[in-house]
């Protein structure tokens, strides 16, 4: 037993948790029917410490091989206990590559999906002619030498409010294509660089879809117009390839100041390695 107490004759309370996890052994965060997925597991650990089922909403769904270090969910309880309670039961009950980074109690108007302003993610890219034993499971490596100035000024012909049809997987659900992109950032350190993202939502594959056109810009393949003549044309089949999962990180969730969750609750982006000179 976890030594958590029910609250007789009380609603339940909404409790919000930070998550991190490595992505490379899952199936994405959602449930599978095949395979394991992140929110399977963080239930089940969540259900131990309750002593009853536990279901979450998450801010963002990840696919299969990406990472997180500021996801955000939500659930409902009648269990009382510490945050602290909540964070080492959870956590000691999770493997190694996913645990929980803060837990809060918030409103019960908060909702980790609905409640989001922004969503922020980075892709990394490992840049240099031989590849790299160390970091295969979280950045793309690209071979080809990649002009950063190139790709940034590509990257400022996407930001704003567009159609993003061009950008979303074949797949994709979402009720419209129309997205606001109000950060687009290519940084270059040694041979790593980074591109950092953030809108108010995103379509599935997006980023990795504007990665992949980012880097046939950078590579030289294309001028840097194309990128604004793949977004106005509004066809994925027209964009390129996209660039693989395990480079992708979602690193932070924005939500109004009235829920208490700060900036600094947020975990810090997972950067760029320390072999970075190399």
């Amino acid at each position: 037993m976890t030594g958590a107490k029910s609250r007789p004759g009380l609603s339940s309370m909404r409790i919000a948790l930070g998550i991190e996890y490595d992505g490379s052994a899952y199936n994405g965060w959602q449930r599978q029917h095949v395979g394991s997925g992140v929110q399977e597991l963080l239930e089940t650990a969540l259900g131990k410490i309750a002593d009853q089922p536990i279901s979450v909403v998450c801010a963002g769904r990840t696919d299969t091989g990406v990472h997180a270090t500021g996801q955000v969910v939500h659930f409902d309880t009648p269990v009382e206990r510490t945050i602290r309670g909540w964070i080492r039961g959870v956590n000691s009950n999770l493997p190694e590559d996913i645990c929980v980074s803060w837990a809060r109690v918030v409103d019960e108007t908060f909702h980790a999906r609905f409640s989001a302003l922004a969503r922020s993610y980075q892709y990394l890219i490992f840049n240099r002619d031989i590849r790299s034993a160390l970091c295969y499971n979280r950045a793309w490596w690209v071979h080809r030498h990649l002009d950063q100035d190139r790709m940034q000024q590509a990257a400022d012909l996407l930001k704003g409010r567009h159609d993003f049809s061009a950008f979303r997987a074949a797949g994709c659900q979402a009720h419209t294509p129309s997205r606001e992109v109000t950060e687009l950032r290519v940084t270059r350190v040694g041979r790593w660089l980074t591109i950092d993202i953030t809108a108010n939502a995103f379509l599935q594959h997006m980023v990795r879809n504007i990665t992949g056109v980012l880097v046939a810009i950078g590579a030289g393949e294309e001028d840097t117009n194309w990128a604004k003549s793949v977004l106005e044309g509004r066809d994925r089949t027209k964009a390129g390839i996209a660039a693989p999962p395990q480079g992708l990180t979602l690193v932070n969730v924005v939500y109004p100041d009235n829920f208490g969750l700060l900036a600094e609750q947020f975990s810090a982006p997972p950067g760029i390695p320390d072999q970075a000179v190399n």
